[in-house]
């Protein structure tokens, strides 16, 4: 049990001490208009209270990772509590930091928008048409598997669920901010927030041994390695590119850029908090990574995991909190995921977002293409979206070096996570089964010396772009 406070503590502490440090080195000004306050256009550019746009973020970057992938990422033993913690503080951090302030920088634009800027036209029509296919992906996903969790608890017809869903998604997609998403989102990040308090109180109240067999070694029952593949299960826990869609929607709804710092970073210390808390959960209801093995069963379905947890520590009524606040996790990552795609085509066809026709022509097309996808098997195209996400978060990071070391301030903050995050992804590409099968030991290599080529032309791109 110690060892799980002294993890909060330390999530805390980064909070506190390499956040300051952070925001000291971007160098914020207190006194300049935000694009909330220039822009304001009632729909998108909408100033909103600090804490309100704190629950709002929380809510949309966390989704199912902190959940889900904490889960899986428990097969590895208390291994994953360290990448969780230095993850939050050093990698996921910074990238939801800069993700927001360097938007605010620029008018709130989207993260497509830094693409365009820092590395070019032609790699940004290329990135967008990435982003929009994940994004689709992901608002199709996160509506599908709450259409089922839903289906499952309360009953009626699966594809009942998923018009509602959509029909929601619609709505929250085309209104202005402040209407479904500012009124709604923080009602919706409490209840997350209480269930997680009421489950780590049960364990605890229950006696239950945090880390039954307490080392740093691979667990894992299944023999896969530590790196990369706990590096890209545990994604929003400790970083996801995921985030750096949604920060720019809270970029256009802060007043201040003081707010910056405990609005982005600390929504994603927050967001590690919850990943600890179910990383434990996992570990200790089952005894141990073995046991949490065989309750995940063949196909890892952790959302099985969630209800033998939740209704194993608090009964049916905390059976039916929890369910309903990974629903709502989902659903509310879901919809924030397709207003991200809606703001991203309108940010590179300059198309104006304050009049409804201009929302509607946009949403009609992204939404049309979501239901296709939401009536298609996704798992194999789901196995990507771990790999893709944390490629489009190193993205994130180099671009965050490359705005810094533009500015002349210390850019070793992005550009280290950066490296690591380019090793763990060029490492898993020559590993995974999903791509070129390689030993372990010939694709770190190929992790390292892509990291090094990435790394020289990082240097020699930014010299040469002043």
């Amino acid at each position: 049990m110690g060892l799980f406070f002294i993890c909060v503590l330390l999530l805390i502490s980064g909070y506190v001490i390499y956040g300051a440090i952070v925001e000291k080195i971007f160098d914020i000004r207190p006194d300049h208009k935000t694009p909330a306050i220039t822009y304001m256009d009632g729909v998108d550019y909408m100033p909103l209270s600090p804490w309100r746009v704190f629950l709002i973020q929380f809510l949309n970057i966390a989704g199912l990772g902190p959940v889900f992938g904490a889960i899986l990422g428990a097969l590895y033993g208390p291994v994953c509590l360290f990448w969780i913690v230095l993850g939050s503080i050093f990698a996921g951090g910074v990238h939801d930091y800069l993700s927001g302030m360097i938007s605010m920088c620029y008018r709130g634009r989207t993260l497509s928008y830094f693409v365009e800027i820092f590395l070019g036209k032609k790699f940004c029509v290329f990135f967008l048409f990435i982003l929009i296919v994940l994004l689709l992906i992901v608002g199709s996903i996160f509506a599908k598997t709450p259409a089922m969790m839903l289906s499952n608890l309360i009953g009626m017809d699966f594809v009942w669920w998923l018009m509602i869903i959509f029909g929601y998604y619609f709505l929250a997609t085309m209104l202005p901010i402040d209407k479904i998403v500012g009124k709604l989102y923080p009602f919706f990040a409490a209840a997350l927030l209480l269930a997680t308090v009421l489950l780590l109180g049960a364990l605890i109240k229950g006696g239950y041994d945090f880390y039954p067999d307490l080392t740093t070694l691979n667990q894992n029952p299944n023999g896969k390695p530590i790196f990369p593949l706990m590096f890209i299960t545990i994604a929003c826990g400790a970083l996801s590119g995921f985030h750096a869609t949604q920060s720019p929607m809270m970029a256009r709804c802060l007043t201040n850029e003081k707010y910056g710092r405990p609005i982005f970073y600390g929504a994603m210390i927050l967001e590690g908090i919850v990943a600890l808390v179910w990383a434990t959960l996992s570990i200790a209801f089952f005894h141990g990574t073995g046991g949490l093995n065989e309750a995940l069963g063949a196909g890892g379905n952790a959302g099985k995991v969630v209800s033998l947890i939740s209704e194993g520590l608090l009964g049916n009524g905390g059976k039916i909190l929890t369910v309903t606040s990974i629903v709502l996790l989902a659903i509310t990552s879901g919809d924030t995921a397709l207003r991200s795609a809606r703001l991203s085509l309108a940010d590179f066809f300059k198309i104006k977002q304050q009049k409804i026709v201009n929302r509607l022509m946009l949403s009609v097309v992204i939404f049309a293409c979501a239901m296709v996808l939401a009536f298609i098997d996704l798992n194999k195209i789901w196995l990507y979206f771990g790999w893709t996400n944390q490629m489009l978060a190193t993205i994130m990071l180099w671009i965050g070096a490359l705005y810094l070391k533009r500015k002349g301030h210390f850019y070793y903050i992005s550009l280290i996570p950066a490296m690591f995050m380019s090793a763990v992804c060029g490492t898993y590409f020559g590993y995974s089964e999903l791509m070129l099968r390689q030993d372990l030991n010939v694709s770190v290599i190929i992790g390292l010396v892509l990291t090094a080529l990435v790394t020289v032309g990082f240097f020699v791109f930014s010299k040469k772009h002043r």
